[in-house]
Order: C-alpha cells, then sequence, then structure tokens
C-alpha cells in the first residue's frame, strides 16, 4: 500500500461496497460438476460480515464477468439486492449501479483480484484486493487484505469498514448480551 493512502478514512465514508466473486467471495477455484455446473465454495465468515456491513446502513452489491445461478442463490441468501453477473465491462455495470443506487464512485468501495477490476478500482474512494490478487491490482489499491479470497479476506473488509466508521462494536454488542 502506498504511504501516502490513508485507508481508514476512505473506508469512514463507504455507503456501499462491492464485491467481486471469484478470487473474493470464493478462492478462485471452479470445479465442475458431473452435467457440467460450476461449483463455488463460499465461507460463512464473509457472509456474515456482508450482513453485520448491511445493518450498519452500508448497501452491498456484486459485480462478476462470470454468470452463475449460484452466485444469485448466495447474494439472495445474503439480502444482496445490486447484483451484476455476465459482466465483461465491469466499468459500464458500475455505471449501472451508481445509477440504480443514486451513488456517486466517492461513496463506493471495490474489492476484486484482477485486471479486469481495475477500471472500478481506480475510481472508488476505497479500492481492496487480497494477497493472491494480480500484481498491477495490488499495487493500485488502497488496502490488501491478510486473508486470502474465500477464507475470509470479504469477513476482514467488512471488520476493517465497520471500524473505520465506528460502528464495530455496535455490529458485536447484540452477541455480547
Amino acid at each position: 500500500m502506498p504511504a501516502d493512502i490513508q485507508p481508514g478514512p476512505r473506508a469512514a465514508d463507504i455507503r456501499l461496497m462491492i464485491f467481486d466473486v471469484d478470487g473474493i467471495l470464493t478462492d478462485g477455484s471452479l470445479q465442475f460438476g458431473a452435467d457440467g455446473e460450476v461449483i463455488k465454495t463460499f465461507n460463512v465468515l464473509d457472509g456474515h460480515g456482508i450482513k453485520l456491513l448491511q445493518r450498519s446502513g452500508v448497501e452491498t452489491a456484486i459485480i462478476t464477468a462470470r454468470q452463475s445461478a449460484i452466485v444469485a442463490r448466495r447474494a439472495a441468501d445474503l439480502g444482496i439486492l445490486h447484483v451484476y453477473q455476465g459482466a465483461h465491462d465491469k466499468f459500464a455495470a458500475f455505471g449501472a449501479l451508481l445509477a440504480q443506487c443514486g451513488a456517486s464512485a466517492e461513496t463506493c468501495g471495490y474489492i476484486g483480484d484482477d485486471v479486469i477490476d481495475l477500471p472500478i478500482l481506480t475510481r472508488v474512494r476505497f479500492a481492496a484486493s487480497v494477497p493472491n490478487g494480480h500484481p498491477e491490482v495490488r499495487k493500485r489499491v488502497h488496502y490488501v487484505t491478510q486473508a486470502g479470497g474465500g477464507h475470509g479476506a470479504v469477513r476482514e473488509i467488512c471488520d476493517f469498514i465497520l471500524h473505520a466508521q465506528g460502528n464495530y462494536e455496535a455490529a458485536l454488542a447484540p452477541y455480547l448480551t
């Protein structure tokens, strides 16, 4: 992370957090079932982090280049209302999302891992990636997680945002009574 970047204050301003899927919500592996269906594995800690973020008032969205029924199912399970699949032009999907939500890039965060994510990562207020993300991505983001994609990276980002916004303790409070 460049020394002049302060991710905490950047994360404090986030009102819409956007997630890539392969390599972020999953470890990037693609398994194919006998019928040719792609099988993906999601992390439950990541899912709960997304729920905590939503409860704190941060909207969530998915933008992914692949099309998958399992992604639609996972998004529905998590209450993610804005899902853009098959978005080979992720920047166009990002523009549509901003228009749909009435948001600006200055109120958005995005976590991605490959060069296809750069058009969004280089424009949002808070950009993040994972340790195994492409080197060109890692050097252009504000924060690189310690956890890998599909192994808690999303939860780490959600917790980071909750801390930056001063909402972490309130998010935990229901579980500490």
